[in-house]
C-alpha cells in the first residue's frame, strides 16, 4: 500500500504533460485510497487511466491558479483590506498564525501556506446613516471569517502548492470513498465491508487528508494513522467481494476522477466589507471591495482561501 500521507507530485507537473511515473502512482494511490479490491477487475490500470488523467489535470489547474500569496506581516495587513477583513488585527493574526504553525511543527523562518476559513455573514438590525441624519433597526448583514487553519506550511511556495495538488487529488478520492461506503447497490449483504469502508475514510480524515476539517497530526501520530489504515486493508481483503459490488466501485471512481470540476472546485465572490463587517451593496473608500477565493465540494462544503506568508 502507498503511503497515503506523503505527496506523488514532485511540483515540475505541466497541465497536460506529466511523466508515467506519476499517472503510474495516482492510478495506485486512487486503488489504495478507496477499494484494493479492484485491482481484482482485468485491465483496471487502462480503466482509471483517462479519469485519473482528468483529476491530475484538474488539479494542477486548480492550485496554480490560487491566487498570488499574500504577506501575513504587519506591513501587509496594513494595506490589505481582506487580510484587515479576516482578523481583528496585525497583533491577532501574527499570534494565531505562529500558534497553527507550531501546531504543524514548523517553527522559525518563513513559511507559506493555505489559510482556509469559514465565511459567516449574519443579519442584523444596526444604525446607519442616512444623510446626515442616523436611522436605526435598518436590516444589515455582518460579514466574518471563523475557523481559522493552515494547510501544507512549507518553506518554499512551490513545495506548498504541490501538497496542495496532493490534497486536492485526495480529497477527490475521499468523495469517491465517501459514495462506496454509502452506495446501496455495495453494502447490500456487505455490511461488514461498508464498516470497513467507512472506517478508513474516518482514518483518513482524522489524519487531516484533503480539505475536511481536521486537526494537524504529528508524524509519530501520522504512523499509528498508517498502521490503522495497514490493519483495515488487511480486513478488507478477508471479508472480500463480488464483481458486481466491484464493477460499481470502480464506476463511482471514475464518475468523481472524470468529471472532478463538478465534485471539487473553486470560484470568486466580491464583498463590499467596511472595518465594522457590515456588508455593503456597492464597494467604496469606507468599504472596500474584498475578492474572496472559495473552494466548495459536492458534499456541501464550502470555504475561503487564499495563500499566505508568514514570518518569523
Amino acid at each position: 500500500m502507498l503511503s497515503l500521507f506523503r505527496s506523488i507530485f514532485k511540483g515540475n507537473e505541466t497541465s497536460g504533460r506529466y511523466p508515467k511515473r506519476l499517472v503510474d502512482e495516482a492510478i495506485e494511490r486512487a486503488v489504495d485510497s478507496t477499494d484494493p479490491w479492484l485491482r481484482g477487475l482485468s485491465g483496471y490500470r487502462r480503466e482509471l487511466r483517462p479519469a485519473v488523467l482528468t483529476a491530475i489535470d484538474h488539479v494542477v489547474t486548480l492550485v496554480d491558479g490560487l491566487a498570488p500569496v499574500r504577506p501575513a506581516t504587519r506591513d501587509g495587513y496594513a494595506h490589505d483590506p481582506l487580510l484587515q477583513a479576516m482578523f481583528l488585527s496585525s497583533g491577532q493574526m501574527m499570534q494565531l498564525l505562529h500558534e497553527l504553525l507550531q501546531a504543524h511543527a514548523v517553527v522559525g523562518g518563513a513559511a507559506c501556506a493555505l489559510l482556509m476559513m469559514d465565511l459567516e455573514q449574519r443579519g442584523i438590525f444596526g444604525a446607519d446613516l442616512h444623510g446626515d441624519t442616523l436611522v436605526r433597526d435598518v436590516p444589515q448583514v455582518t460579514v466574518s471569517f471563523a475557523n481559522h487553519r493552515l494547510l501544507d506550511p512549507c518553506k518554499t511556495e512551490s513545495k506548498t502548492r504541490r501538497l496542495l495538488k496532493r490534497r486536492a487529488f485526495d480529497h477527490l478520492l475521499s468523495l469517491a470513498l465517501h459514495r462506496m461506503a454509502t452506495t446501496k447497490k455495495i453494502r447490500k449483504d456487505l455490511d461488514n465491508r461498508h464498516a470497513l469502508l467507512q472506517a478508513k475514510l474516518d482514518i483518513l480524515r482524522s489524519g487531516n487528508w484533503g480539505f475536511d476539517p481536521g486537526t494537524p497530526q504529528p508524524p509519530d501520530m501520522l504512523a499509528d494513522l498508517e498502521k490503522q489504515l495497514a490493519d483495515n486493508e488487511a480486513q478488507l481483503q478477508r471479508v472480500g467481494t463480488d464483481d458486481r459490488s466491484l464493477e460499481v466501485a470502480m464506476q463511482l471512481l471514475i464518475d468523481v476522477l472524470g468529471r472532478p470540476q463538478q465534485h471539487l472546485w473553486a470560484d470568486h465572490k466580491l464583498l463590499a466589507v467596511d472595518r465594522m463587517g457590515i456588508k455593503h451593496a456597492t464597494a467604496g473608500d469606507a468599504a472596500p471591495e474584498l475578492q474572496l477565493e472559495e473552494l466548495h465540494d459536492t458534499e456541501g462544503h464550502s470555504v475561503v482561501v487564499t495563500l499566505v506568508t508568514i514570518e518569523p
